[in-house]
C-alpha cells in the first residue's frame, strides 16, 4: 500500500494507538510502584530520590528527542520508541536495587519523552490532513490509557501476579499493536531534516512555552499535592482522600475528549483565555471553601480549565515556520515541563512558610497567567 492510498482516518486510528501505548506504559508503572518501593525496602525519602530520576531523563532527552524527529521523521521515531519504551517497562520489574531503578528509570524518562515529541508531531501532521483542531482528542487517549493502565495493575496485585510479568504482558500488548498500525502513521513531517540539535525558541514559541509552563505547574500541583490538600486542608475522610485527584482527572479526560469540538467552533485564543480563568476559579473554590463538596467542585474546574491548554499549544507550536516540527515540540515541551517540575516543590516552600491554602492560590494566580499570555499571541 502505498503512503498515499492511506486514508486520514487510518493515520488517526494508527495515531491514536500510539497515545494510548504511551499513557498505558506510563501508568503501568505507576501502578506498582508501592509493591517496588516494598520490594526494594525504600524509604519515602528514597523512593522520592529514585522518582526523580525519571522527569530527569525526560529533561535530558528534550533537544535529542526534537532533533532526532527532524533528522529521521517521526515516523521512524515513534515506531521505534513505542516498542522500546514498554520493554524498559520490564527492567523496571526486574530491578534489584536502588542504583538499578535510578538508572533504568532515567531511561524510562528519556524514551517517554521520545515518544512524546514524536506522537505529537504525529498528531499535528494528522491535524494538517483533517483541516481543524484534532489535537485534545489524542491527549484525551492518553488519559484514557492513564485509567486502563491503573485498572490493569489493580487487577494484577489482586490476581498476585508480579510487576515483571505484568510489565512482560503489557509489552507484548504495545508490541502486536504497533505491529498492527505502524504502516499506517504519518510519514511527511513539515520542516527540514537539517536542524541544529539546540535551538533558541522565537517570541511565538516562547510564549507558548509559556503558556504550557503555567498550565503544567497547575496539573503537576494536582498530582502531587491534591490527595495531600483533602487530607490536611479539606479533612476529608480516609476513603475520601483521593476523591481530588479522580475529580480533576475525569474531568481532564472529558475536556480532551470535548475540546476539539470547542476549539472548532469559538477559536483556540477563546479556548485558551477561558481555560485560565476556569484554573483559577477552581483553585479559589477549594481555597476560600476547603469542604468537602466545594473543594471537590474546585478541583472539578481545574480539571476542564487544564484540559484542552496543553494539546492546544503543541498543536500551535508544530505548526512553526521557523523550526520543524519536533524541534519546536521540544522546545515548548522543555519550558512547559519546567512548570510541571517546579510547581509541587514551591506548593512545599510556600506551604512550608505559610500553608497549603496560601500556597494554592499564589498556583491559581499562575494559572490564570494562561488566560493573559493568550491574549498575546496572534493565532491563525
Amino acid at each position: 500500500m502505498t503512503v498515499q492510498a492511506i486514508t486520514p482516518r487510518a493515520h488517526r486510528i494508527a495515531v491514536s494507538c500510539f497515545f494510548f501505548i504511551v499513557g498505558l506504559c506510563f501508568a503501568s508503572w505507576a501502578s506498582r510502584i508501592p509493591e517496588i518501593k516494598t520490594k526494594l525496602q525504600l524509604s519515602d525519602a528514597l523512593l522520592g530520590s529514585v522518582l526523580f530520576a525519571m522527569p530527569v531523563g525526560s529533561m535530558a532527552s528534550m533537544p535529542f528527542s526534537g532533533w532526532l524527529v527532524a533528522r529521521f521523521g517521526s515516523k521512524r521515531i515513534i515506531t521505534f520508541a513505542a516498542v522500546i519504551y514498554p520493554a524498559v517497562l520490564i527492567l523496571l520489574g526486574l530491578a534489584a536495587s536502588f542504583w538499578q531503578l535510578v538508572g533504568v528509570l532515567f531511561v524510562f524518562g528519556f524514551l517517554g519523552n521520545m515518544c512524546n515529541i514524536s506522537v505529537n508531531t504525529q498528531a499535528v501532521g494528522v491535524e494538517s490532513l483533517y483541516g481543524r483542531s484534532i489535537m485534545a482528542s489524542f491527549h484525551g487517549l492518553w488519559s484514557m490509557a492513564g485509567f486502563v493502565g491503573a485498572a490493569i495493575g489493580s487487577l494484577m496485585v489482586l490476581l498476585g501476579i508480579t510487576p515483571p510479568y505484568h510489565f512482560m504482558i503489557i509489552f507484548m500488548a504495545c508490541l502486536s499493536v504497533v505491529l498492527a498500525v505502524q504502516k499506517n502513521a504519518f510519514s511527511k513531517d513539515a520542516g527540514h531534516a537539517d536542524q541544529p540539535l539546540f535551538s533558541k525558541p522565537d517570541a511565538a514559541l516562547l510564549k507558548l512555552g509559556l503558556i504550557a509552563f503555567s498550565c503544567m505547574a497547575c496539573e503537576g500541583t494536582m498530582f502531587d499535592w491534591s490527595g495531600v490538600y483533602f487530607q490536611y486542608e479539606v479533612h476529608a475522610p480516609k476513603n475520601l482522600i483521593t476523591l481530588g485527584y479522580a475529580a480533576f482527572m475525569g474531568t481532564m479526560a472529558t475536556g480532551r475528549f470535548i475540546g476539539d469540538a470547542v476549539a472548532t467552533r469559538v477559536g483556540k485564543q477563546k479556548v485558551l483565555q477561558t481555560s485560565g480563568v476556569v484554573i483559577m476559579a477552581g483553585l479559589l473554590t477549594a481555597v476560600v471553601f476547603p469542604s468537602l463538596v466545594p473543594a471537590t467542585i474546585g478541583f472539578l474546574l481545574v480539571g476542564f480549565g487544564v484540559s484542552s491548554v496543553v494539546p492546544l499549544v503543541y498543536s500551535a507550536a508544530g505548526k512553526s515556520k521557523k523550526m520543524s516540527p519536533g524541534v519546536a515540540l521540544a522546545a515548548v515541551s522543555t519550558i512547559g515541563f519546567l512548570g510541571f517540575l517546579l510547581g509541587p516543590p514551591v506548593i512545599g516552600f510556600i506551604a512550608e512558610a505559610s500553608s497549603l491554602r496560601w500556597s494554592f492560590s499564589l498556583i491559581a494566580l499562575l494559572g490564570f497567567g494562561t488566560t493573559v499570555l493568550a491574549t498575546f499571541i496572534k493565532w491563525d
